[in-house]
């Protein structure tokens, strides 16, 4: 009987690693996504967008690209590193 108890108790602390570990898996991978869209901007206006080029300039953002989307809206995708920032005109 008591060798019983010690087996499921074993058996409860492999699931609570791997549920650990399956927890920590999720975590790094929500981390590593970290591609922030912000769609609060008109980028169809030309003064936005050189603002907006400017304050990213200024922080160490560059562009590294400016396409339309399939809904015809502007997309502007800066990179600093391996970070990486969406815009996307309203």
């Amino acid at each position: 009987m008591q060798i019983l108890i010690i087996l499921n108790t074993i058996n409860m602390m492999k699931k609570l690693q791997l549920l650990f570990v399956a927890m920590m898996l999720l975590f790094a991978i929500d981390v590593k996504a970290d591609d922030t869209i912000n769609s609060n901007l008109n980028l169809n206006n030309p003064d936005v967008r050189k603002c907006l080029m400017e304050a990213s300039k200024s922080e160490g953002w560059k562009l590294a690209a400016l396409y339309y989307n399939a809904d015809e809206k502007l997309v502007m995708i800066f990179e600093k590193g391996n970070n990486n920032k969406t815009y996307m005109s309203k």
